[in-house]
């Protein structure tokens, strides 16, 4: 395990202890499911972040609606704070207890419960990682289209209202979310939404609860909808002289309406990463990465549009990968990417950053911050879902230089705020979390936040789902 990092940007440590009668409670209630073993605990108190915080004081296993209700009431009776834990891939310090508490693990909720073919919805448990609902939908010729890279849980991906590498044709989680179970604060069940394309019926609570990172309820169940198995699919590399010039291309395919399913960048430090971790043998280039669905005449349609663009601003090198042995390889790569990254530098923590912006303004926007890095001396990679105009930074940082760590979240801090100078967001996937916070401020303006204090104290008056997460109270 990499060294962590010092808890920055978030007030220090506040501890709520568990009273021994929570805890005594909790032990009769889950034997063995309880744990407060220290191994068991710091592995549900690390996320992908690189902040060091002290572990949870419980871990506790849930396998039923049932269990997450009880484990809610009992804390909100001794106020003590609730984590909810999924797979433990978040980038922004979601699942740390920075108030201590329980860590919620509703990874063996993993049941899937109803597959509606014929409506193209699916019920599934909180638990359900994206990979295990998929390899149960291709036998009905269906898939699941999110694809945020980890095989991350579905509850999770609707907390933090995930994205991935198809958001460019299908969206996010917040376009993918019918409806949700939740358990509240207080342990009361409810349901959100329904099956239904659509509703008019009330406050639409399914899009509060998606994105909420488990500040408000614990999701325990979750409808998506699903789509069919594309009958033609073609995945293409094509290397470029710049960045730059991949950038360029991409603006011109989504400008042009080009339905393209895929479009991911690589820069040339992640491409000789990828290469050195998974043995590809790549041109170290900045490269695109793309993939076309629908048939096969419009799939070569497309692709040959999208090569004649490429060619134009530089592109070469255009190699296809229409097997599914062949695209699964480069997916893999390019899903590798963050780890490639940080076994490049031994020893070494990745600070990441994520913004989306117009995809007007993409080019200007990572240019310079490109240029911001590199001025600095700071080793780094570069990946973007760049046909929504999503991209993301990681610094690599030697954790015994706090120099580095304050070089990497200057960086950070600047590119964040191009970002909303020119109507973009600070994080287009990765949330909130512990790390951006004070860009949530910056973005959504005091107003604003004041309202989402007001709703997650009107919600959770004891605050004790998830504390000190997306903003303070």
């Amino acid at each position: 395990m990499n060294a962590a990092l010092p808890l920055t940007h978030v007030p220090e440590h506040l501890a709520r202890a568990m009273p021994a009668a929570m805890l005594q409670a909790l032990q009769q209630r889950f034997g063995a499911r309880c744990h407060t073993g220290l191994a068991m605990r710091e592995q549900h108190g690390r996320d992908e972040s690189p902040f060091d915080v002290p572990p949870p004081e419980a871990v506790v296993f849930a396998e039923s609606v049932e269990d997450v209700a009880f484990t809610l009431a009992l804390a909100h009776e001794h106020a003590v704070p609730v984590i909810p834990y999924g797979s433990g891939t978040s980038l922004e310090g979601h699942l740390l207890a920075v108030q201590g508490g329980v860590s919620l693990d509703v990874s063996r909720m993993n049941q899937i419960l109803q597959i509606n073919a014929e409506d193209l919805t699916v019920t599934v448990q909180a638990g359900v990682t994206r990979n295990q609902l998929n390899a149960e939908l291709r036998h009905a010729g269906l898939f699941f289209p999110i694809d945020p890279g980890a095989d991350a849980s579905l509850g999770g991906m609707a907390a933090t209202r995930a994205s991935g590498t198809n958001a460019v044709r299908y969206g996010s989680m917040r376009e993918n979310v019918l409806g949700l179970g939740a358990v509240t604060a207080q342990g009361q069940v409810l349901r959100t939404g329904t099956r239904a394309r659509k509703s008019s019926a009330g406050y639409d609570l399914t899009r509060l609860l998606v994105g909420s990172e488990g500040t408000l309820a614990v999701i325990t169940e979750v409808c998506l909808r699903i789509y069919p198995l594309p009958e033609a699919v073609s995945a293409a590399v094509c290397f470029f002289p710049t960045v730059d010039a991949a950038v360029q291309t991409t603006m011109q395919i989504i400008q042009m309406g080009l339905p393209i399913a895929r479009c991911e960048l690589l820069d040339a430090n992640t491409v000789r990463a990828v290469n050195q971790h998974d043995h590809l043998g790549l041109r170290e280039a900045p490269m695109l990465l793309m993939e076309f669905h629908g048939s096969p005449a419009s799939v070569a349609e497309q692709a040959q549009t999208v090569q004649e663009i490429a060619r134009e601003l530089g592109g070469e090198d255009f190699d296809w990968a229409s097997t599914p042995e062949a695209r699964t390889r480069l997916w893999t790569a390019r899903h590798h990417a963050y780890l490639s990254a940080v076994q490049s530098k031994p020893g070494c923590r990745c600070v990441t950053t994520d913004t989306c912006v117009p995809i007007s303004r993409l080019a200007e926007s990572i240019n310079a911050s490109v240029a911001e890095v590199e001025a600095a001396g700071l080793p780094y990679f570069l990946v973007g879902h760049v046909g929504d105009g999503n991209f993301h930074l990681g610094y690599l940082i030697d954790p015994a230089l706090p120099q580095e760590r304050e070089t990497a979240e200057r960086l950070s801090h600047q590119m964040v705020m191009r970002a909303l100078k020119i109507e973009g967001t600070c994080t287009g996937e990765h949330g909130i979390g512990l790390h951006k916070q004070g860009f949530l401020i910056e973005e959504a303006g005091e107003p604003a936040v004041a309202m989402m204090r007001s709703i997650k104290q009107a919600l959770d008056p004891r605050n004790i789902m998830n504390p000190g997460k997306i903003f303070q109270l």
